[in-house]
């Protein structure tokens, strides 16, 4: 079932349109939410294996009032994870199902596939998810042990799990768009996961490829120990890679922790980018919060010196 192609809504929001060049925005087409901070990764490129702060799991009550104030403020897409693995969230299928009755036209997920099993990814699908991609960025057990630090049976469980979400999607006529994203690799392990990615794609609609990032250099010396060359900021797929100044996150995609911060990165595993609190204001008072604002300001004259995106576009 050929259903959109998710490579365009990705470069929608990576591409800052003219309107959002600015300090003060409407709100963004598009948010990112942690229903938990859970994961049963520990992967070697990814600062929540750090602990920079607490794990836990959204108040539901939090949860739909700033769904409808995002709604009221015109957000269309909702993608129900962030930092964490959304499927580690019991009412992961209750969260989608609130969301799309209250009016997001698209509640998109991305998981790393180890705990969508055939029953969860259907209970999702009938709750109404739109979007389902998996991250397979490993091409065999032993890279996946090394950077996934987990044992081996994650690996293969993520496989399966991925054909099999082909399988419930056909078998239930769901309007579900299933995908996969892979890191880019150099060398003999880029030849590696195109085997990988070859026995994949009969059962995606798309596979896109993602350069390696370093969350807001907050992992470097681990991945330099892993003989890793990440690029510096977030600028999107292979093929349509965004300069890393000004950054998009901060502009065009809201993201918000299970304990209710607004962060301007999408790499934010310790708060380190809050610019307000959402526990405390409505969600477009923080969206154009003075830190915000400020913050802004700086992207757009392309010189982030002293602020707190310094370190993630300098370092390389």
């Amino acid at each position: 079932m050929k259903t959109f192609s998710i490579t365009n809504r990705i470069d929608s929001v990576t591409r800052i349109p003219e309107r959002y060049l600015a300090e003060t925005l409407p709100a963004p087409r598009a948010v990112k939410i942690e229903l938990t901070s859970q994961c049963n990764y520990r992967c070697g490129f990814c600062a929540h294996r750090l602990r920079m702060k607490s794990r836990g799991e959204m108040d539901r009550a939090f949860y739909e009032r700033v769904v409808g104030e995002m709604v009221d403020a015109g957000v269309e897409e909702l993608g129900m994870f962030y930092i964490g693995e959304s499927f580690m969230c019991d009412w992961l299928p209750e969260a989608i199902e609130y969301a799309k009755k209250r009016g997001i036209s698209y509640v998109f997920l991305t998981t790393n596939g180890s705990l969508a099993t055939p029953a969860r990814v259907k209970a999702c699908m009938a709750a109404g998810l739109d979007s389902l991609k998996f991250s397979m960025n490993n091409a065999d057990e032993e890279q996946f042990v090394q950077i996934a630090a987990v044992k081996a049976k994650l690996f293969r469980d993520a496989i399966a799990n991925l054909k099999a979400a082909h399988g419930v999607r056909e078998a239930g006529g769901y309007k579900c768009g299933l995908f996969a994203s892979s890191i880019q690799y150099d060398g003999e392990q880029q030849v590696k996961m195109l085997e990988l990615v070859d026995e994949l794609r009969p059962f995606v609609d798309e596979h896109y490829w993602l350069p390696l990032y370093s969350m807001g250099s907050q992992t470097t010396q681990r991945e330099e120990e892993l003989g890793y060359r990440p690029i510096a900021g977030n600028q999107g797929r292979i093929g349509a890679l965004r300069d890393p100044l000004p950054c998009w996150s901060a502009f065009t995609e809201g993201h918000i922790t299970y304990d209710g911060k607004l962060s301007a990165c999408c790499f934010d595993a310790g708060d380190k980018w809050v610019m307000g609190d959402l526990t405390k204001v409505p969600f477009m008072e923080g969206w154009n919060s003075e830190l915000f604002r400020n913050l802004r300001a700086a992207h757009l004259k392309k010189d982030v010196t002293g602020t707190i995106c310094e370190s993630c576009v300098a370092y390389n």
